[in-house]
Parts: C-alpha cells; structure tokens; sequence
C-alpha cells in the first residue's frame, strides 16, 4: 500500500535586489514574480526608477523547471493545486527570512507588488503576516479565494490598494475581471482603486514608473 508521508528539513533558497537602500531610500519594494519567470531578470522590470529612492527586494519562487524542449531556458512556478497549504506555509517563511535580513529596521515607505501568479504570494503575505504596506499592487493576478475582508482590516487608512491589468490581457476574460473587481471591492472596499491599461499580458512598467513618485 502507498502512503504519502512528510519530513522537514532546512533549505536554501536565492533572491535578487535592486539598487542600494540607504537613508535616501523612500520607497522598499518587495515584488513576487510570475510563473516562468526568474527573480534576477524580473527585477529588471525596475531598473528606470530613481535608484537613489527606490530599493527593489524581488523573492525568487523556488520550483524551477525547464521551458520548451530545447531545455535552455529556466523559469519558475510559487504554487500549483498539489500540496498547496504546506507549499504556501514554507514559501511565506522564506518570504519572511528574506525581508527579516534585508530590512530589520526601515523607514522608507512599503509596496508590495504582485504580478500575474505572483499576485497569490503577495496578497497571502501581506493577509497572514500583518504587512503595513503603503500600496498593494495587484499586476495582472487573481486574488486567492480563501481570503476574507477581515483579513486586510489591519491595513491603516492611507494604504491603497491598486489591482492592475491590461484591456487586451488574454488570461483575463469579462467573466473573470468581474470577478476578480466584485472580489476586490469585497476585500478592500474604499481602498481599492482600478487601473486599466491599453495592453496584453505583460509587466507595464510606465504605470510602475509613476507609481513610485
């Protein structure tokens, strides 16, 4: 007879930064990638902020796999349907590792962005662990079913919270961006602002670009 069973163990995992974090710094960005991506080439999306201002934390999500079958390119998935609670609960501690090490004690604002699959992490986060975020920006993702209203009532009354996609994004059909907005407004009410770009399914870096001004 099979039988599935579980066992700990330590691990180690990479993530990439961007530019240098000093007292000039007003904006900390922790930004979650989407599926396929690398956190090394993502936080490249980034780079034309000031970066005397902006200092950019992006995690690297730790299932890699091979793209295409040539097996040259590498890219990487948060989560999948198999064993999602006990994948999510060690992702969020490793999530919490990195932003313990790189910020033990910031005063710059904080904006936590997720985009496409990426949105799942950064909403998780923020709802289990109490983020006080700035802005929540929600790029291009869908907004994990399991979470409440109560769970963002911790979030102060200046946070925004900015769910972003484009108008020719082809994940993203009118029965899901209605969806997705009913879901937002549920969880975030007066916070929540929509912002809709003329594009496909794709990092819009102009809007990010102001975002941080």
């Amino acid at each position: 007879m099979s039988l599935e069973k579980e066992a700990s163990y330590r691990a180690t995992n990479t993530y990439s930064t961007l530019n240098t974090l000093t007292e000039k710094t007003k904006n900390i960005w922790v930004v979650f990638h989407g599926m396929g991506y690398l956190s090394k080439y993502f936080i490249k999306y980034f780079s034309e902020m000031d970066a005397e201002e902006n200092y950019i934390i992006a995690p690297q999500a730790p299932s890699k796999y091979y793209q295409g079958k040539n097996f040259k390119h590498v890219g990487a998935s948060w989560l999948t349907r198999e064993n999602t609670i006990a994948d999510t609960h060690n992702i969020l501690n490793y999530v919490d590792a990195v932003v313990e090490k790189e910020l033990p004690d910031f005063k710059a604002n904080l904006i936590v962005l997720g985009y496409s699959q990426g949105v799942s992490i950064a909403t998780r986060w923020v709802a289990s662990r109490k983020i006080q975020c700035d802005k929540l920006i929600l790029h291009s993702g869908g907004i994990p079913s399991e979470l409440k209203t109560q769970d963002f009532e911790f979030l102060k009354s200046s946070a925004q919270v900015i769910y972003l996609y484009g108008n020719k994004d082809q994940y993203i059909t009118e029965a899901r961006e209605t969806e997705e907005k009913l879901k937002g407004s549920k969880l975030f009410q007066s916070r929540l602002k929509i912002e809709v770009f003329e594009g496909i399914h794709e990092v819009n870096t102009a809007i990010l670009l102001k975002l941080s001004k």
